[in-house]
C-alpha cells in the first residue's frame, strides 16, 4: 500500500525534549584547537626544511603529513633504543650519549652534531658573558642534568678546545680510556671536519647555486628557512609529539631536546633529497617513453614530447612537488642502504643474516629491514 503527502491530516508534533542517549557529547575545545595549531605549525616548519633541502615548490598537506609521521616514527625508535641502552647500564634517564651511540656508525653525522653542540656552548658562554660579566665563569651546559647517566671520566664532554668550544669526547673513543689526556694538537679539529667534509661541501654548494640568481627578499625567506626547527620555542610540544612520558619516563634536558632537534632536521633532509632524485629520475623515464602509458597524465591524454627551449619560447609551467609516492619511494631505498662503517658478524648460522631490523633514516629502517611494509602498518595513520 503506497502513501502519499495528501494522505496526511496533520503533521505530529516534535518533542522539545531530547532523550538522554541523544545528547551532544562535549569536548576539549581546547585540546582540539591546540592539535590543529601544531599541524598547521608542523606543515610549516616541514614545508621550510623542504624548500632548504632543495624543494621549491610548494608541497601538499599529505606530503608534509607523511613526512612527519616517518619523522616521529623515527624519534620514537630513537628513544626506545637509548631507553633500553640506559637500563643495562643501570640509569633510569637517557643521556646525549645513548643517542649519540644510536649514530655511531655514521661518522659524518657524528662529527657534525659534536659540531653543533659545540658551537651551541660557544653561543651560550658569549650571551651569558655579555649578561654578567666576563669574569663570570659558566658550568658545562653539556652536564646540566648529573643523573642522565654515569661520568666518563676525566675525558667528559666539558674540556674546553680550541677557539673555547667544549671538545665532546664520546666514552667509546680511545681517549677515554686513559686518565691522562694528550695535550690538543692543531689538527685535532682538521681530523673530525674531514670527516664532514664531502656531505657537508655538497650541501654548501647546492645552496650557493640554488641563491646565486636570489634577490635579497628571496635571500632572506631562505635564511629565514634555514632556522626551521622542531625544538626551538617548542620544547613542550616537542616532548608531548615525540612521546616522552609515554615511550620512555625519562625528563629530557636541554642537549637531548637539541640532539632530537637536529637529527630530525636531518631526517627531513635526507628524505627531502632522495625523494627529489626519485621525482626526477621517473621524469626522466617518463620523457623518454614519450607518448606510453609513463607520457599520459590523469586524464589519459597523451603529453607532447619535450623539445628544447627556444629563446623566444614562453616559459614551461610551474614546477610540481614531491607527491606522497616519491617521499614513500625515497624511504624504502634509504632503508635498502647498508649501514656506513658497519660490519654484520656471522652468527647462529645462515638465517642469523636475514634478521629482521629496525633502521633510522640513512641507516636503520622502521619495517624490520623489510624491503615492504608489513600488511597491518599504515603509515598514513595519524
Amino acid at each position: 500500500m503506497s502513501y502519499s503527502l495528501g494522505m496526511m491530516t496533520s503533521i505530529p508534533e516534535i518533542s522539545e525534549e531530547v532523550p538522554s542517549t541523544l545528547e551532544p557529547q562535549s569536548y576539549d575545545t581546547e585540546k582540539l584547537q591546540e592539535k590543529v595549531e601544531w599541524r598547521l605549525l608542523m606543515h610549516g616548519m616541514i614545508t621550510q626544511m623542504m624548500f632548504v633541502s632543495g624543494e621549491e615548490a610548494e608541497p601538499s598537506v599529505q606530503t608534509t603529513t607523511i613526512i612527519e609521521e616517518i619523522v616521529r616514527e623515527q624519534v620514537v625508535e630513537l628513544l626506545k633504543r637509548s631507553t633500553a641502552l640506559a637500563q643495562r647500564r643501570g640509569s633510569r634517564s637517557i643521556s646525549m650519549y645513548d643517542l649519540f651511540f644510536q649514530i655511531r656508525h655514521d661518522s659524518a653525522k657524528v662529527s657534525r652534531l659534536k659540531q653543533f653542540l659545540s658551537w651551541k656552548d660557544v653561543r651560550k658562554t658569549a650571551k651569558d658573558s655579555d649578561e654578567k660579566g666576563p669574569e663570570v665563569e659558566l658550568d658545562d651546559p653539556l652536564a646540566q642534568d648529573p643523573t642522565a647517566g654515569p661520568s666518563v671520566g676525566p675525558a667528559e664532554a666539558g674540556k674546553k678546545g680550541k677557539g673555547g668550544r667544549t671538545r665532546i669526547i664520546l666514552p667509546w673513543e680511545t681517549q677515554s680510556f686513559f686518565s691522562e689526556q694528550v695535550p690538543e694538537r692543531e689538527d685535532d679539529d682538521e681530523e673530525e671536519e674531514e670527516e664532514m667534509t664531502s656531505a657537508t661541501m655538497a650541501r654548501l654548494k647546492d645552496a650557493d647555486e640554488r641563491t646565486k640568481g636570489m634577490t635579497r627578499e628571496e635571500y632572506v625567506h631562505y635564511s629565514e628557512c634555514r632556522q626551521a626547527s622542531f625544538t626551538f620555542r617548542k620544547g613542550k610540544r616537542f616532548r608531548e609529539w615525540a612521546g616522552f612520558g609515554i615511550v620512555t619516563d625519562s625528563k629530557p634536558n636541554d642537549d637531548i631536546v637539541d640532539i632530537l632537534g637536529f637529527l630530525t632536521f636531518e631526517i627531513v633532509q635526507t628524505l627531502t633529497e632522495e625523494a627529489l632524485r626519485v621525482k626526477k629520475q621517473e621524469e626522466e623515464v617518463a620523457s623518454k617513453k614519450g607518448g606510453g602509458d609513463a607520457g599520459k597524465d590523469k586524464e589519459g591524454q597523451s603529453k607532447k614530447r619535450k623539445r628544447e627551449q627556444g629563446l623566444f619560447d614562453p616559459p614551461e609551467e610551474g614546477r610540481t612537488p614531491v607527491s606522497t609516492r616519491h617521499v614513500q619511494e625515497a624511504f624504502r631505498r634509504l632503508q635498502q642502504k647498508p649501514v656506513p662503517g658497519r660490519i654484520r658478524v656471522w652468527m647462529g648460522g645462515p638465517k642469523a643474516l636475514h634478521r629482521p631490523e629496525v633502521k633510522i633514516v640513512g641507516f636503520r629502517t622502521i619495517f624490520g629491514g623489510a624491503t615492504e611494509a608489513p600488511a597491518d602498518y599504515n603509515i598514513l595513520q595519524i
